[in-house]
């Protein structure tokens, strides 16, 4: 996922506002999380190490998972939808007459 976009998350599974909080069983139908991708890694090294004894058989191997961090922008509860922007209207410019009336 690339740096800067965005993601829209729908299992969401608890949603809590002021005194209203509302549990899902197992997801909250309808709820929404609008997230934004802000950094692309990989984690810190897992060390694996396979050893049996008598035969000489020794393995070490490591592991680093890969990982995108989210900020979250906006948690929407059921019912709610997301404020779309408005779009402005243009004015008509008046008709101008050149005859001075």
């Amino acid at each position: 996922m690339a740096e800067g976009s965005t993601v829209e998350l729908d299992r969401v599974l608890f949603v809590a506002d002021g005194d209203k909080v509302t549990v899902g069983k197992p997801f909250i139908d309808g709820a929404k999380v609008l997230a934004t991708a802000k950094q692309n890694g990989k984690g810190e090294k897992v060390i694996v190490l396979k050893y049996k004894p008598k035969v000489r058989y020794r393995r070490k191997t490591g592991h680093r998972q890969l990982f995108t961090r989210l900020g979250i922008d906006k948690i929407l509860a059921p019912g709610y939808e997301e404020a779309k922007p408005v779009r402005k209207t243009r004015r008509k410019k008046k008709e101008v007459t050149t005859d001075g009336t």
